[in-house]
C-alpha cells in the first residue's frame, strides 16, 4: 500500500523538486510578494507579446511567396 498513488519520475529528483517549488512559487495565495512578483511577471510577459505581434494586420492581404 505504501506506493500506491505515486507517478514513476521520468527525469532527475533535481528537475522534479524545481518543478514543484516554482509550481509552490506561483500558487501561494498567502504572500504579498509571491502574487507581486508573478503578477509582474505576467504583466511583462504580456506587454512584450503585445509589443512584438503588433506588426502583424490579420485584416491585411497577404504578400504571395
Amino acid at each position: 500500500m505504501g506506493g500506491v498513488g505515486k507517478k514513476p519520475t521520468a527525469g532527475p529528483s533535481g528537475v522534479k523538486d524545481w518543478i514543484s517549488t516554482a509550481c509552490r512559487f506561483a500558487m501561494d495565495r498567502n504572500d504579498f510578494r509571491r502574487n507581486l512578483l508573478v503578477n509582474l511577471g505576467l504583466f511583462a510577459a504580456g506587454v512584450w507579446v503585445a509589443r512584438n505581434l503588433s506588426d502583424f494586420d490579420l485584416m491585411s492581404p497577404q504578400p504571395v511567396t
